[in-house]
């Protein structure tokens, strides 16, 4: 099987997954995560397979500059006027667990726990 025949969220894009969509539109979709770490968590990812942020080019920049519009544009629909943590995991080391590009969109009414502790 091919890397987008086997990929979630490309099944999500074809509705053969279904998905608790809070937006759609001809280039992405927004939809909750199914684990979510805060009261606030969506996903905002393109309909084309694009594996990580690594794989974009210039081609990407607008596709890139939509989705980074809409995360504010969502989340104060979702009810964090207040602000919001964006995530782009990147790779194996980015702890990135699904190959299709994708933005966490976390939120709460409370401030966030800080992301990455130092190390000593």
């Amino acid at each position: 099987m091919d890397e987008q025949n086997d990929c979630i969220f490309c099944k999500i894009v074809q509705a053969a997954i279904p998905a608790q969509k809070i937006f759609e539109d001809d280039d992405v979709i927004a939809f909750n995560d199914i684990n979510p770490v805060a009261p606030m968590h969506f996903l905002i990812i393109p309909k084309i397979h694009v594996a990580s942020l690594m794989a974009c080019e210039e081609p990407h920049q607008q596709l890139l500059g939509k989705m980074l519009l809409l995360a504010p544009a969502l989340a104060k629909k979702q009810g964090c006027t207040d602000g919001f943590r964006t995530i782009i995991n990147t790779g194996t080391v980015g702890g990135q667990e699904v190959y299709h590009l994708h933005i966490h969109v976390i939120g709460s009414k409370n401030r966030l726990p800080a992301m990455i502790h130092k190390s000593q």
